[in-house]
């Protein structure tokens, strides 16, 4: 574009305009101008010369509602915004939290529902941005549960008491009033306790996608979807420290912004979404991976990464009721204030139009 300005074969319109400025100092206030209204457009990314900052972020579990961290990661978006990247796995909520907590991660992408109750516990630790809302799970039974009235006098497959697979599992069966179902701790991950179904140690878990296409494919019955159960959840979610809230606010607000681009990438490259989670979680199938992707980048998930404090304070009520003993306010858990600003600031416009 600026070169076209300063071409001789379109000296012609520039004379024109009836300027008496020279050519060089034209150029000059053309680029200021241009500079101007892309740092408005996104005023997050890195300046010119700035040092990237090094940050390890970390997942609590391996699972296709990471998409958006993985893909971003593969693509490289968050160099953009003055960060060199480490991923790291912490397997669990409360090990992850905890180094969350000791500064040797700087930030941590884990479902909320599955951290709430350590946050209420007394974690000095805050969401900051929630993509993902909604329950994405699904029961999962051996070949001989056909409904769920075949679960009375069975056990699902846990991975611990009071963890997050563990309150999900008890919710559906109350919710729908399935007696006499004994919730089994057998740990592991999702694809663990699969194979713990598999093995009938237990007669059913809940799962999230893409292992519900592969447990179709090799038999098994998907009986229930628990987003039919209409909980209020708060999935994958951004986590920083409250120190890092207040003393390092212009850190956490380019994460947020490069999430919310991780989430437009997304949604305009489904390939490179769907390459980002084959690696991640090692599946080659294409119908899984399109589940996957439809899940996650479609059904639910939220553009303006708003943490919704009605499911906030529902879940800190439920881990209460489980005998958590709660120490902070709903509100003092978490903080709108950064995916507020990508509003303000006019970025979600620039990514989204209208």
């Amino acid at each position: 574009m600026t070169r076209g300005i300063l071409d001789p074969a379109h000296s012609r319109p520039a004379r024109s305009w009836n300027w008496k400025l020279p050519a060089g100092r034209l150029f000059s206030m053309l680029y200021v101008l241009l500079s101007v209204t892309s740092a408005h457009a996104n005023p997050y990314l890195a300046k010119p010369g700035e040092r990237h900052v090094n940050i390890r972020i970390a997942t609590c579990a391996v699972s296709g509602g990471f998409t958006h961290l993985y893909t971003a990661l593969d693509n490289r978006l968050f160099d953009k915004y003055g960060f060199k990247t480490e991923h790291v796995y912490i397997r669990g909520s409360g090990p992850a939290l905890a180094a969350l907590a000791a500064d040797e991660i700087q930030f941590l992408y884990c479902a909320a529902d599955a951290t709430l109750p350590s946050l209420a516990a007394g974690v000095d630790v805050k969401l900051v941005a929630a993509p993902l809302i909604k329950l994405p799970y699904v029961l999962i039974t051996r070949k001989e549960i056909r409904r769920l009235e075949d679960l009375k006098g069975k056990a699902l497959g846990v991975a611990r008491p009071g963890d997050l697979s563990d309150r999900l599992s008890r919710a559906l069966v109350r919710k729908l009033n399935i007696p006499d179902v004994t919730m089994r701790p057998i740990g592991g991950s999702q694809s663990e306790r699969f194979q713990a179904m598999a093995a009938n140690l237990v007669q059913g878990v809940i799962i999230t996608p893409p292992l519900d296409v592969r447990a179709r494919n090799e038999g098994y019955n998907v009986i229930f979807r628990l987003i039919d159960l209409d909980i209020p959840f708060i999935y994958s979610s951004l986590h920083a420290t409250s120190l890092a809230v207040r003393e390092k606010p212009e850190m956490v607000q380019k994460m947020v912004a490069a999430f919310a681009e991780a989430i437009s990438f997304v949604e305009k490259n489904p390939a490179k979404a769907k390459a980002a989670i084959s690696k991640a979680m090692r599946v080659k199938d294409e119908e899984a991976l399109q589940v996957s992707y439809n899940v996650y980048t479609r059904d639910i998930v939220d553009r303006r990464m708003i943490v919704p404090g009605s499911a906030v304070v529902d879940s800190v009520e439920l881990a209460r009721t489980l005998g958590t003993p709660v120490k902070r306010k709903p509100e003092d858990l978490y903080d709108n204030s950064f995916v507020n600003n990508l509003e303000k600031s006019g970025f979600l416009k620039e990514l989204w139009g209208k």
